[in-house]
C-alpha cells in the first residue's frame, strides 16, 4: 500500500512541474508577445513629414498588448501557485480545494479565450495593414514601416504559442478539476473464481 502512495505522490510531483514549466513557458510568451507590441515604434518620413507609428495607432494592437501583460501575469501568479503546492502542500487535505480547482479552471478557460480573441483580432487588423483595403482607401502601411510590421508579426507568434498553451492549460486544469468527483460509473464486475 505505501508503494502505491508513493508512486501516487511522485506522479503528483511530475503533473505538478509539468503544469509549471508550461505555465512559465505561457508567461515568457505572452510577456515578450506584450513587450514586444507594446514597446514598438517607427518613424518615418512621408511626402517631407515626419510620422510615427505607435501600437495605440491600431487599437486591436493596444488591446493586444494589455491582454498578453495581464496572461502573462495571471500565469506568473499561477507558476507561484505550483511551487507552492508542489514544495509545501504535499498531499494535505484541503477543505477548499475543490472551490480552488473550480476558480483555477475557470480562469484558465478565460484567459485562453481571451489571449486567443485579442490575438485573432490583432492578426485581422495586421492583415488589413499588409496588404490595404482598396474599397475603403486604405493603403497598405507594412511597405512604409517595415520593421514595425516585423516585430508585431513576431508579437503574433509568441501571442498565438501563448494561446495554444492557454489551451492546454485549461485542460489540465479541467483534468485537475474533475478528478475531484468520483466517478460516476459503476464498477466493473468482479470475476470470482472460488
Amino acid at each position: 500500500m505505501s508503494s502505491y502512495m508513493e508512486a501516487a505522490a511522485a506522479a503528483r510531483a511530475a503533473e505538478a512541474k509539468t503544469e509549471g514549466l508550461l505555465r512559465g513557458a505561457c508567461a515568457l510568451l505572452a510577456a515578450a508577445a506584450a513587450l514586444l507590441v507594446g514597446l514598438n515604434t517607427q518613424t518615418e518620413t512621408v511626402l517631407f513629414i515626419r510620422k510615427k507609428a505607435t501600437v495605440k495607432d491600431v487599437q486591436a494592437l493596444w488591446v493586444l498588448a494589455m491582454a498578453a501583460a495581464a496572461a502573462a501575469g495571471y500565469h506568473l501568479l499561477q507558476l507561484l501557485r505550483c511551487f507552492y503546492l508542489s514544495r509545501f502542500a504535499d498531499g494535505k487535505p484541503c477543505r477548499h480545494r475543490r472551490a480552488i480547482a473550480w476558480l483555477c479552471f475557470l480562469l484558465d478557460k478565460g484567459c485562453a479565450y481571451m489571449t486567443f480573441a485579442t490575438t485573432v483580432a490583432a492578426a485581422q487588423a495586421c492583415v488589413v495593414a499588409l496588404y490595404g483595403t482598396h474599397a475603403l482607401q486604405w493603403t497598405k502601411l507594412c511597405n512604409i514601416y517595415t520593421r514595425f510590421c516585423e516585430q508585431v508579426a513576431g508579437s503574433l507568434v509568441c501571442a498565438m504559442l501563448a494561446a495554444v498553451g492557454t489551451a492546454l492549460l485549461s485542460v489540465v486544469s479541467a483534468r485537475n478539476l474533475f478528478r475531484l468527483y468520483p466517478s460516476m460509473l459503476s464498477p466493473p464486475p468482479s470475476s470470482f473464481v472460488g
